[in-house]
């Protein structure tokens, strides 16, 4: 018999099966671009194609959950609308002549680790979803698939972190 500690999401006992969630760990990999205009268009498209991502999550989680914690995705969307954000990716693929993937990746952490450092506590819970947001963008511009867990069965759910997004 295994013994798990963590936080759980469900109040009472759970006695079952246990699946681990794995995220994909990948590291993007800088690349050099000949046409920034057309990787700015990629990460664009890739932000849309988030964004719409998002509405669906939001759509699902409203019924699931209620309104109130379905909240979150919206305001995901608007984080990858937010001005800074797109324009320092999109500054770096322009000046740097670096592949989207990257742009997102390094923004992303660059974003995250200035929210994690501020003193409200509300500011440094959003550095995990700078961290979110911007993996959505890279596995779509990567074209990778849904990571994790892949069941049709009832079991309980283990992970080092999952974010909201994984939840739905």
């Amino acid at each position: 018999m295994i013994t798990l500690q963590g936080k759980g999401v469900f109040g009472g006992i759970a006695i079952g099966e246990i699946a681990f969630f794995k995220r994909d760990s990948g590291v993007v990999q800088r690349k050099k671009v000949e046409d920034p205009q057309a990787e700015i268009q990629r990460f664009e498209n890739a932000k849309a194609k988030a964004i719409e991502e998002l509405g669906e999550l939001y759509d699902k989680a409203v019924s699931e959950v209620g309104e109130s914690n379905a909240m979150l995705f919206q305001t995901h969307q608007f984080m990858l609308e937010d001005l800074d954000y797109v324009e320092a990716i999109e500054n770096m693929i322009q000046t740097q002549s670096v592949n989207a993937e990257y742009a997102v990746s390094v923004t992303g952490d660059n974003f995250s680790q200035m929210f994690a450092s501020m003193d409200d506590d509300y500011m440094r819970e959003r550095a995990a979803d700078v961290k979110d947001i911007s993996a959505r963008v890279v596995k779509i511009l990567t074209g990778a698939g849904e990571s994790g867990l892949v069941t049709d069965k009832p079991v309980i759910l283990a992970s080092d972190d999952l974010a909201p997004s994984e939840t739905v």
